[in-house]
């Protein structure tokens, strides 16, 4: 029998909606999860109990009376620290921030909250949300529920953590090189990348091409139901598009599909576990109806790298040398670290060769993908990052040494050709005992075939029911 901290939200919805569980009842174990063992996980920089638990009241009289039964009413959510609450602080993780205070809430708030939802506590981020590892000098380090040891990714590392541990049913991410799908695959969650344009962020940077806020769950459907209220226009974000027709992930719609594998996006050096595990959600596709083969893609790391920090120089870079401006010596060494190299790529290259660069890469996915329905890879290529490292000097993995640990991710390349959406699903166990991921990607603005692929997968290969245990969050760090 589940635990209740590990009640997925599809289903905690229908025992509200049958009255055999209570919103309050829901929300109190989740209270009673985090107040236990978040103290050697270190996921969240907030909680709302205080508020939450007024809202869960509410909820549960409304079903009660049967009426007013919004999508997501009584359902708790914990919130990315970057996703701004009214009223709330909003540091990104910056310690010269930590008095700031959002004026407004940021438009996946608002969604959630008109929806029902009830934000109960906030999630941890690196600073400014620029590193694939979460910690801050501000909040100190985010953990892995799985091995306390490793990292459960970034920026969405502490929403990643938060659903390992059994805190949330659903979290909000968000996504400019990974940063949804890392932590995804680094916990046995599932995240989802939704095209650029179909979920509203905010000004300036919801004009950047490279990004995109979104869902987090443990389960596709659960992350597809949290993606449905996500998405749509927004009057706040003017390259926000029409919301795709609801998902309804179905197993059933996978028989016939081609599916296109490519182990290695070029040349990524992905480890031995990382690869078995990717051929195995392959197998699972076969076994489902789909038709699976494998190719490969023209790419390198080194082009890739070269076109994503040519971006960040003139867009993300920049903002975060205005957001950090007389405050350098209070950053952590990544967030200088990523500013420099950012810098460093503007400077010896154009914006325009960028582009010529970002079109060159979106063209050769679109004619590998041609003749298929999606196309399936690794997440990241190393099966996992230690905690509380900086990476300044690149890493090892597989046996080849990258100069930026970033090249370590197969993630950025779905950000350049932004308008695939791409769900990041558990496909394994890594060899030092964290999960592993793959990404499905899917042609521009198809959202459906990718969720409808990993509920295929996640069909015959259930996850949902294995989840981290004690000895492992009392484990020892280091």
């Amino acid at each position: 029998m589940t635990e209740l901290h590990y009640l997925d939200a599809s289903t905690a919805l229908g025992l509200f909606r049958r009255r055999e569980l209570s919103p309050v009842e829901l929300l109190q174990s989740l209270i009673s999860r985090i107040e236990e063992v978040n103290g050697g996980i270190n996921a969240l920089t907030e909680t709302l109990f205080d508020d939450a638990l007024p809202a869960a009241q509410k909820a549960a009289t409304r079903y009660a009376r049967g009426r007013d039964i919004t999508p997501l009413l009584g359902l708790p959510v914990a919130a990315k620290e970057k996703h701004g609450i009214q009223g709330r602080t909003l540091s990104q993780g910056l310690v010269a921030r930590r008095d700031t205070v959002a004026a407004a809430d940021h438009p996946v708030i608002e969604r959630i909250q008109r929806a029902g939802g009830i934000i109960h506590a906030r999630t941890t981020t690196p600073e400014l949300s620029c590193a694939t590892v979460t910690h801050s000098p501000l909040w100190g380090v985010t953990r892995n529920p799985w091995n306390l040891r490793f990292s459960p990714g970034g920026s969405s590392g502490g929403s990643g953590a938060a659903l390992a541990a059994g805190f949330a049913p659903l979290c909000t991410a968000s996504d400019i090189a990974g940063s949804t799908r890392l932590p995804a695959s680094f916990t046995g969650t599932v995240g989802y990348k939704a095209p650029y344009g179909r979920i509203p962020g905010l000004a300036p940077l919801s004009a950047d091409h490279y990004r995109g806020d979104g869902p987090m769950a443990r389960t596709v459907a659960d992350t597809a139901l949290l993606a449905n209220i996500m998405s749509g226009r927004h009057p706040g974000d003017h390259t926000t598009v029409a919301d795709a027709a609801s998902i309804t992930p179905d197993p059933a719609f996978v028989a016939g599909l081609r599916v296109a594998l490519c182990i290695r996006l070029g040349d990524y050096p992905v480890a031995p576990d990382v690869e078995a595990n990717t051929r195995r959600v392959a197998q699972a596709l076969t076994a489902a109806g789909a038709v699976v083969e494998e190719i490969v893609l023209p790419w390198t790391v080194q082009e890739i790298s070269k076109t994503m920090f040519t971006h960040f120089g003139y867009l993300l870079g920049p903002a975060m040398e205005d957001d950090t401006a007389g405050t350098e010596p209070q950053l952590a060494a990544y967030t200088r670290r990523f500013m420099a190299d950012a810098r460093a790529a503007a400077e010896g290259n154009r914006f325009v060769d960028g582009l010529r660069a970002e079109t060159l890469l979106q063209g050769q996915l679109a004619e590998a993908m041609t003749g298929f329905d999606a196309l399936l890879c690794p997440a990241s290529a190393t099966p996992a990052l230690d905690a509380d490292a900086h990476y300044l000097n690149g890493i090892d993995v597989n046996g080849q040494h990258l100069s930026h640990y970033w090249q370590a991710h197969m993630t950025a390349p779905f950000n350049i050709a932004n308008r695939c959406p791409v769900l990041a699903i558990p496909s394994g166990m890594a060899d030092c005992g964290i999960p592993t991921g793959v990404q499905i990607v899917g042609h521009p603005f198809d959202d459906a075939t990718v969720f409808h692929l990993g509920a295929a997968v996640e069909s015959t290969l259930p996850w949902a029911d294995r989840h981290p245990t004690a000895p492992e969050f009392a484990g020892h760090v280091g």
